[in-house]
């Protein structure tokens, strides 16, 4: 069962209009199909999502779509579509709708080593 969208981040997409919001939107279905938990609301002014913590929130650029793990660094799994070298953060890039169906089983995998690992 999918997490619950929230109609506060459907206002959101409505009022942003985004040129890359399709991408965004199959983003946002994979996230929230991937495990029932995951829950969906607007933090920094942006859709965040969470399960015991942040998880991800949307960095939209102009020309892809940005996910921000919060501590992506902290989640365990192989996962090379996760970059960054920090200690925390790590972003996932789509630059198209074929990019997202490559990555998607990755990202839905993400999502779920998260949410066992906090369950």
């Amino acid at each position: 069962m999918p997490g619950r969208r929230e109609p506060v981040v459907d206002e959101w997409f409505a009022a942003k209009q985004h040129p890359l919001e399709p991408i965004m939107q199959r983003v946002r279905d994979l996230i929230l199909d991937a495990d029932d938990r995951v829950e969906e609301s607007i933090k920094w002014q942006t859709p965040t999502f969470s399960f015991e913590g942040n998880i991800a929130s949307f960095n939209p650029a102009k020309r892809f779509v940005s996910l921000l793990f919060h501590t992506g660094a902290t989640i365990d799994g192989d996962f090379p579509r996760l970059e960054g070298g920090g200690k925390q953060v790590r972003i996932m890039r789509f630059h198209d709708l074929d990019e997202v169906a490559a990555g998607g089983d990755e990202l839905q995998a993400v999502i779920r080593a998260w949410c066992e690992q906090r369950a």
